[in-house]
């Protein structure tokens, strides 16, 4: 008797979770700019109830509270929020957290993102499967492409295509530039400029010689980094920037983090406004 009263009560756990799994999530966390970014354009915005730091769009997204002040993020800043989703990008959680979190029944999706056009269609899919709205997500995925297949169009027309140095800046102490297999990479040759920094993949720490022997024609960085030196006045006083065309020519670019390495819902703007930059 009660060996039947215990195989009933597994089949009844054994319903409730696997419901639970079908059933659209009410309250979800994304741990990434480009999943807070997507989640909201699939019309989940109002269930989101915790975001991680790097997510600032959309501007709702501000009053968010976030799981974390920093980009470590632990199973009990996580829990505390009672989600029934957690959305995280690859190396976004550790296994540990990861494994704590399904033991406390949390549903977590770990989300992989390739940087290029394809990749975006297949980042928005898979985070419509999460939801449970493929169908919403087939829309959104040809809304997107259409939209990246008219910027691309545009790239094609526009003529200049500058060497670019991205470099990646917290104030002068942590300063890094981005080589190959970056998103910024990516974003770049898609706008239809070229890299300056060769040699490496990556990120690697800047240095007065590499960005003199890289000679770009145009500076690019993050808002924040851009601030973070000062602006374009003392980025232009900084050893070996007067040496090199963009320095000469007072190029200085700057533009929004989460926009231009996004990759998701959209890519389209940001190759239009990058490419806008050249």
């Amino acid at each position: 008797m009660k060996k039947s009263l215990y195989i009933l009560l597994l089949i009844f756990l054994g319903y409730g979770i696997s419901a639970n799994a079908n059933m659209a999530p009410k309250r979800i966390i994304t741990l990434g700019a480009a999943l807070t970014e997507t989640v909201d354009a699939l019309g989940f915005g109002p269930q989101i109830v915790a975001i991680d730091v790097t997510s600032t769009y959309p501007a709702y997204t501000a009053k968010l509270p976030k799981v974390s002040q920093n980009r470590t993020v632990s199973t009990e800043g996580i829990i505390s929020f009672s989600p029934d989703l957690v959305l995280a990008p690859e190396g976004g959680l550790s296994k540990a957290t990861e494994s704590q979190l399904k033991s406390a029944g949390i549903r977590v999706i770990v989300i992989k993102q390739e940087f290029s056009v394809k990749g975006a269609s297949a980042f928005i899919r898979q985070v419509a499967a999460a939801l449970g709205v493929a169908t919403k997500g087939e829309d959104l995925v040809k809304k997107t492409e259409s939209e990246v297949n008219k910027a691309l169009a545009l790239v094609k027309k526009n003529p200049k295509s500058p060497k670019v140095l991205f470099i990646y800046a917290r104030g002068t102490g942590v300063m890094m530039v981005a080589g190959k297999d970056t998103n910024i990479d990516a974003i770049i040759k898609l706008a239809g400029g070229k890299n300056a920094a060769q040699g490496f993949s990556k990120f690697k720490p800047y240095t007065t010689e590499s960005l003199v022997n890289a000679n770009p024609d145009l500076i690019l960085m993050f808002d924040f980094g851009y601030k973070s030196l000062g602006g374009a006045a003392s980025i232009l006083k900084m050893p070996g920037v007067s040496l090199t065309n963009a320095g000469k020519n007072k190029r200085i670019v700057e533009m929004d983090g989460d926009l231009l390495t996004g990759f998701s819902t959209r890519l389209a703007q940001a190759l239009t406004q990058l490419n806008d930059k050249w």
